[in-house]
């Protein structure tokens, strides 16, 4: 059994999924809201294993077996990337698989803070003499291997918390995972990645941006802002409680208002005992369409600095819990001057109709980053295993 749990900001989720004749097969699901964590970092130890073991008991009931292990999806601002270079010498003339591990070592020999923590280490291409563009270099002739590596770093209490709530909720960590890195797993198709792609995690407390050119992440970032910050500005605007808020946003929220017409009409519940007030569905749209606005320009910004955007030949892809919101494709269109879809996750024999949603891409993602360490650890068996789980995919995707 593979398990993905995704502690989010506003809600966790639970993904338990077997491997049966080479297939992946959902078999339990599980999903709990979630308030212990803010922008992507956990603030409230005791709230977030309490979510943690609410989604874990729903998936357990659902499968009919007990989850021990887990893998688990982590981000938010504290997320870093840069580019690195490894260089060594061949020992025999040719590339082996212990010659690999040793040039990915030394690229990860970077200095780095010591609250700073070396969450992946993704092979660019690799370089054997002055042959570049090289993806496995194994059995190659040669007397020097380079190798363009992709660093990603996490904030070390950032992972140091989050996986002490996963322990505390009594489940092992076989690996902790950069979120959109895992979102991309179950939401790009090979072609996306090799043409370029945006990917856009549009989470509860935070925005993820990923950026794959030529089959590999080229470029991460995070923007500190998500759906939440949408139902706090509904809340206010309609003087109304959070969670009627929410509901509103979900069920009738647009961000474009020409699109609504202005004779549809909703109940807005009031706050404490007062009686709940008829406004124009279009109210909703003129409070949450600034709001987008603002977000996706700060996106679009990141994608400017990234460099990559004229070479994002596949446009953006949108996904994660807040990536329905009518209106928002066409709003992204506009503002990023790409073409946009929303990221549905593969879909998974088994609980089809439930994980088949954009909320649940992280979770598909990380069971089948799962699958993928697993087919890993069968071909070969590391020399020297990583100490730090945090460092257990350091090979990368």
């Amino acid at each position: 059994m593979i398990v993905g749990l995704d502690v989010g900001t506003t809600k966790v989720c639970c993904l338990a999924a077997e491997e049966i004749d080479g297939e992946l097969r959902a078999i339990g699901l599980g999903m709990a809201n979630a308030s212990g964590l803010r922008r992507g970092v956990v603030v409230n130890i005791e709230s977030t294993v309490s979510a943690i073991i609410e989604a874990v008991q729903q998936a357990e009931e659902a499968c009919g077996e007990e989850i021990t292990n887990v893998i688990v999806g982590i981000a938010g601002s504290h997320i870093r990337s840069q580019q690195s270079h490894g260089v060594i010498a061949l020992k025999s003339g040719e590339v082996t698989e212990e010659d690999v591990q040793r040039v990915l070592e030394a690229a990860q020999a970077i200095n780095l803070p010591n609250d700073r923590l070396i969450l992946h280490a993704i092979p660019q291409e690799y370089i054997v003499d002055e042959q570049s563009g090289i993806e496995k270099p194994v059995g190659m002739s040669g007397v020097r291997l380079e190798a363009r590596v992709h660093i990603v770093t996490a904030g070390a209490s950032a992972v140091h918390n989050l996986v002490k709530c996963v322990e505390k909720a009594g489940l092992t960590v076989d690996a902790v995972v950069l979120q959109p890195l895992a979102s991309a797993q179950a939401v790009l198709t090979e072609e996306e990645k090799q043409l370029g792609v945006a990917l856009i995690d549009f989470g509860g407390g935070t925005t993820d941006i990923a950026i794959f050119l030529e089959g590999n992440l080229r470029y991460t970032s995070a923007v500190g802002v998500g759906g939440q910050i949408l139902t706090s500005d509904l809340t206010v605007g309609l003087r109304t409680t959070m969670a009627a808020a929410e509901k509103l946003k979900v069920h009738y929220g647009s961000c474009l208002a020409p699109l609504v017409p202005r004779e549809e009409y909703i109940e807005v519940p009031g706050l404490g005992n007062r009686p709940a007030r008829r406004l124009s569905r279009q109210v909703l749209a003129e409070i949450l369409e600034p709001r987008v606005e603002e977000l996706l320009e700060i996106i679009n910004t990141e994608l400017e600095n990234s460099g990559l955007k004229p070479r994002l030949g596949s446009g953006a892809v949108i996904t994660g819990g807040s990536s329905l919101l009518s209106g928002l494709l066409e709003l992204a269109d506009q503002i990023f001057e790409l073409p946009t879809r929303i990221g549905y996750p593969k879909k998974l024999p088994g609980l089809t109709e439930e994980v088949n949603h954009p909320r649940l891409a992280t979770a598909v993602g990380l069971v089948l980053f799962g699958r993928e360490m697993n087919l890993e650890k069968q071909k070969t068996q590391p020399k020297n295993p990583l100490k730090k789980i945090f460092e257990i995919l350091g090979r990368g995707l």
